[in-house]
């Protein structure tokens, strides 16, 4: 069973929401604490891709290194990073619905090694669920928010 899941629905175009969500750049649009995203890797987006990315959190900035292990264009794609005995899994998934919407299905896995990590997985369970517990619902505003203007008179 996953540590962390959800799942919305965003009323725009698979292709858009999977190109804005795999965009790295829009991770702090979306995610309150990652402050700076850094490409560490040349070329385009594919699976080996490294990402830097830093966060704030309680006022201190942490970094970690964010690698794509799956990547299937406006399908799904996974990333994964590790540090200290903690390895941290986010899964994406998009299907496309009836009325040109998409679903979007989040599932976060932790996974520890070590006698310490182990014991605080619960803890570090509850801080990823507060850090990033409503990330699509953050996702849904952005993407759904109107980009046009009214005309000046």
């Amino acid at each position: 069973m996953a540590d962390l899941q959800d799942s919305i629905v965003i009323s725009k175009p698979v292709e858009e929401v999977f190109s804005f969500v795999s965009d790295m750049d829009n991770s702090t649009k979306i995610m309150g604490n990652v402050v700076e995203i850094e490409k560490l890797t040349e070329g385009p987006l594919q699976v080996g891709s490294k990402f830097k990315e830093t966060r704030e959190i309680r006022g201190r900035k942490a970094a970690s290194i964010i690698e794509f292990i799956k990547y299937e264009p406006n399908e799904h794609y996974s990333v994964k990073s590790e540090v200290n005995g903690l390895t941290v899994v986010y899964h994406y998934d998009f299907k496309p619905t009836l009325e040109g919407g998409t679903t979007v299905n989040f599932q976060g896995d932790i996974h520890t090694s070590g006698i310490i990590m182990k014991l605080t997985k619960p803890i570090i369970r509850k801080i990823l669920k507060k850090e990033d517990g409503d990330h699509l619902q953050q996702l849904k505003r952005v993407l759904e928010e109107t980009t046009e203007k009214p005309e000046e008179k």
